[in-house]
């Protein structure tokens, strides 16, 4: 879900004009859209994944578990791998499986197929996001700033078409959006071999117990752990609220757009202007906090249909936020490269996070609609109090903001 925002020590720029970009930048800024599109393009289908494959909730919100373990686990050779076979064919390899795994995912005839497809799905995407950035910004005119900006606009456009790109096939058949994902990102596959030229690889090859290494700083893990809180939340929301709102494709399709939208928007043009006015840290205190309440809410009022559909789109606008305030201060947060420090934070939020989604759909079997909310709001509330407890090893990434 985060990325890796425009930092010039620990300060978020403000976007400028970055269009002058060669092809190649836009090959894999395309590719990014809708790699991107995958993370919300199962949610106006996952009713009707249930349905057909007489699955329970929590049985389909697998397809976020086994996607967040994967992606986790395999953040941890993704610069092992780039660093052996070079960025462009650590893309296509990416790329490739994701093309195989979303195919197969809309061919599968079973709920426990389909997930773990959806975790091979989470493989390629893995290696795919994990050096897209460094494509981008080695070959980006006009420096590194305005090539995180295009990369950031390709994250929002993605997460922000999919949801509505998955309820327009989704309406024609729950296996469209998957079948969809496959011929898009074979064209991406196809625009990074011909237009992406050889990249140089690392002086450096990564080793896999850089990321572990990484975790002994205690701000990187501090902000790991909070991530992970953070994470519960945002899946509860994401996997669960489809089947509290009991709309078909489209509607759901449109209600996820709005989130998406407001999470692209956000995070792109709020966030700076918060960390300007509150610091890095306090900012993500008060995204969480309002990120809580909202969850809350849901909790309180699950029966009204406004009010859920509400709350998602609102909370667009926290978590978009949020997800660049604390990427930001992830990169400045330990004295390691940052792609390692990506690595740790990765795996920490992804792996253990991954029980979320499955969780709230347990929940929900065990006792009542409510209580995915309620522990989703608990879950993020105790994402505040680690950065409360960590604080003093935070202290440097604010300082680092005002310089």
């Amino acid at each position: 879900m985060n990325v890796d925002s425009q930092v010039t020590g620990g300060k978020i720029q403000a976007p400028s004009a970055f269009f002058s970009q060669p092809k190649a930048v836009w090959a894999v800024a395309f590719a990014c859209v809708i790699s991107f599109m995958g993370l919300g393009l199962v949610d106006p289908i996952l009713p009707a994944i249930a349905e057909k494959l007489h699955a329970t909730p929590s049985q389909v919100s697998l397809l976020f578990s086994s996607y967040q373990l994967i992606t986790g686990l395999a953040m941890l050779i993704t610069g092992v791998i780039s660093s052996r076979i070079g960025i462009k064919w650590t893309l296509l390899a990416g790329t490739f499986l994701i093309v195989v795994f979303s195919m197969l995912g809309g061919l599968s005839g079973s709920i426990g197929e389909l997930v773990g497809l959806r975790a091979g799905w989470g493989l390629g995407n893995a290696l795919f996001i994990a050096t897209a950035l460094s494509a981008i910004v080695g070959l980006a005119s006009g420096g590194a700033a305005k090539a995180i900006i295009l990369y950031e606009a390709a994250l929002g456009l993605g997460i922000a078409v999919g949801p509505l790109l998955g309820g327009e096939l989704g309406s024609i058949s729950w296996r469209g959006p998957f079948l969809g994902v496959a011929v898009l990102m074979t064209m991406a596959f196809l625009a990074i071999l011909f237009m992406l030229p050889a990249l140089p690889r690392p002086n450096i090859r990564t080793s896999l117990l850089d990321a572990f290494r990484a975790l002994r700083y205690p701000s990187l893990l501090t902000l790991g752990i909070t991530a992970l809180f953070y994470n519960f939340g945002f899946f509860t929301l994401m996997a669960y609220t489809p089947f509290v709102m009991k709309l078909d494709e489209h509607g759901l399709g449109f209600v996820f757009f709005g989130w998406g939208v407001l999470l692209a928007v956000t995070s792109v043009f709020v966030a700076p202007k918060l960390q300007k006015r509150w610091g890095t840290i306090r900012s993500i205190c008060i995204m969480l906090f309002l990120f809580a309440m909202t969850l809350l809410a849901m909790g309180i009022w699950t029966s009204s249909l406004a009010t859920v559909i509400a709350a998602v789109v609102i909370a667009g606008a926290f978590l978009g936020t949020n997800n660049t305030l604390i990427t930001t201060a992830v990169m400045v947060s330990a004295p390691v490269e940052r792609s390692t420090a990506s690595a740790a934070y990765s795996f920490i939020r992804f792996v253990f996070g991954a029980v979320g989604p499955w969780l709230a759909g347990k929940l929900a079997e065990w006792f009542n609609p409510h209580v995915p909310f309620y522990v989703g709001a608990l879950a993020v509330v105790c994402g505040i109090l680690t950065i409360v407890i960590g604080r003093k090893h935070l202290q440097h990434i604010d300082a680092a903001a005002m310089h």
